[in-house]
């Protein structure tokens, strides 16, 4: 049997399987189905990174239940799981097991055993003010006082954000499994999102501003820094908080649009104007990036502006702002990697770096930082077979496949192009699904993944092939009737200005790759 024609049929297998998938009824999503702008080869090709990213997460998990932060890979292989773990990558995990269960890439026997271990591991863990620490073993969920990549001493630290994906968790898990219920709502009574609330004072709005910490050191008893721009994935705290009756509504409109002029200088100077909701004023300004007006996160990346749309339909609640600001932001993310820095590719969020390391990525100019997320690494290796950018600026543009799976929802068959052409020009995709990130200028793939990344992309396809089952497990209910009615009246200052750029590109280099690959 020749190559070509056993591909074919893998294809065609797969497709009948997402046939087969959709016939089916399941216990827990929404009354009706939702649309698909994919065919059925692209939605066979999301089931089978599902089932392979799903395979990832069965090697980092550990016995105790809990997933390891990151495996390795080198020219020998895949490594062992790193001895580090977060209340995030936890996480991830077990949304990813809802995922897989709603995917049918596991049974439901397995899918509750799963559930019900890594449950039975956060109850007998230690807590502060119910919250976990931020550096666990992942083979027992002890605390972490020395690093283990480098013996250096760590301080325990809560972090606000960690813990609120854990809790978007455990609601999910609540609220999907009725018999892990009472098990999972008693981890989460206990994180009351009140303690790291900050109160509005209108005499020191800028130390007091009415958001919420970063994080809280346990060893000197202190908290660090806020979180202030509403365009960022710390929002998620605020929608639990503020749906669980522990922060006040008028919260969500004490987060910043774009950055007060008192906090300092940032990208832009955005225009916009002021408006009245719940007795707060909030300034609805946004910056411009190529006719788009659009309002920024902190850095520019996907990861900020989308990743709570995973489990919150933002969009669908609130036309008026979301609704118009989330396809823009993707937009303007295909634009620059497309027209602006001709990569080639597009796709720019924190990832792991293919130098090594963690680095932040992102469009600078979507970003209020003055500092930039960069789209490209400074200083990366060179490959000379590879086009280069005249320029120079725009050399080493740093790519990451999570950052494609958060776009599905506003641009599915530029992501899924974008996928296809990364798997063809680089070695990205292995048994384990993608690795984190790829150098586009010099070729050179990231050698690990990580599990909150993984868990994005499980969670994506989740919603894109399963009628958004992973917004539903999390948002159907009291999430909904609080939030809801909170967001639906306001109105950004962002800007809709024709269709997605560059898509027709995506798809013009795409077919130009599988040419050059024959």
């Amino acid at each position: 049997m020749n190559r070509a024609f056993l591909s074919r049929l893998i294809v065609l297998g797969l497709a009948l399987v997402v046939v087969l998938f959709e016939s089916r009824s399941f216990a827990w999503g929404s009354p009706g189905m939702r649309l698909s702008r994919l065919s059925p080869d692209e939605r066979a090709e999301l089931l089978r990174y599902a089932n392979d990213t799903w395979r990832s997460f069965e090697r980092l998990t550990q016995p105790s239940g809990l997933p390891a932060d990151s495996l390795p890979h080198d020219g020998a292989g895949w490594g062992n799981p790193s001895r580090l773990t977060t209340p995030a990558d936890i996480a991830a995990y077990l949304w990813s097991v809802l995922a897989a269960e709603r995917l049918k890439l596991i049974g439901p026997q397995e899918y509750r055993s799963r559930l019900q271990r890594t449950l039975s591991t956060l109850a007998s863990m230690e807590r502060h003010n119910g919250f976990y620490l931020n550096d666990l073993d992942p083979r027992t969920g002890a605390t972490l006082k020395i690093s283990p990549f480098d013996a250096s001493p760590r301080r325990p630290l809560v972090s606000s954000l960690d813990n609120a994906w854990l809790a978007t968790a455990l609601v999910m898990v609540t609220n999907v499994e009725p018999t892990l219920r009472s098990q999972a709502s008693k981890l989460l009574e206990a994180m009351n999102f009140r303690f790291f609330y900050d109160p509005y004072n209108s005499v020191d709005p800028i130390n007091h501003p009415g958001q919420l910490h970063v994080g809280y050191w346990v060893d000197d008893r202190s908290f660090y820094g806020h979180y202030g721009m509403l365009n960022s994935e710390a929002r998620i705290a605020s929608y639990l908080g503020i749906s669980r009756s522990q922060l006040p509504p008028e919260h969500y409109y004490r987060l910043y649009r774009t950055l007060p002029e008192l906090l300092g200088p940032q990208e832009q100077k955005p225009p916009g104007q002021t408006r009245d909701y719940l007795g707060v004023k909030v300034y609805e300004g946004s910056y411009s990036y190529r006719g788009m007006r659009i309002v920024p996160s902190w850095g520019g990346s996907m990861f900020e502006a989308l990743m709570v749309t995973l489990f919150v339909p933002e969009g669908t609640w609130a036309p008026r702002s979301w609704g118009v600001n989330h396809p823009l932001y993707v937009r303007a993310q295909i634009e620059h990697g497309l027209e602006e820095a001709h990569y080639g590719f597009w796709g720019f969020s924190p990832a792991a770096s293919p130098l090594g390391g963690y680095e932040v990525y992102g469009v600078k100019a979507l970003g209020t930082d003055p500092m930039g997320y960069l789209s490209y690494e400074i200083g990366g290796p060179i490959n000379h077979s590879l086009p280069q950018n005249p320029g120079g600026k725009y050399n080493h543009g740093i790519v990451t496949p999570h950052a494609s799976f958060l776009a599905l929802r506003y641009a599915p068959r530029e992501a899924v192009a974008n996928l296809r052409a990364l798997t063809i020009r680089f070695p990205i995709y292995s048994q384990f699904g993608f690795h984190d990130s790829v150098d586009v200028s010099a070729g050179v793939v990231t050698g690990c993944i990580l599990a909150i990344d993984q868990g994005m992309i499980m969670a994506a396809i989740a919603n894109e092939l399963a009628d958004d089952a992973m917004q539903h497990a999390f948002s159907d209910g009291p999430v909904e009737k609080i939030i809801r009615p909170l967001v639906t009246m306001e109105e950004f200052s962002a800007g809709s200005i024709g269709p997605i750029a560059g898509g027709g590109s995506m798809l013009r280099i795409l077919d130009d790759l599988k040419t050059r690959a024959k």
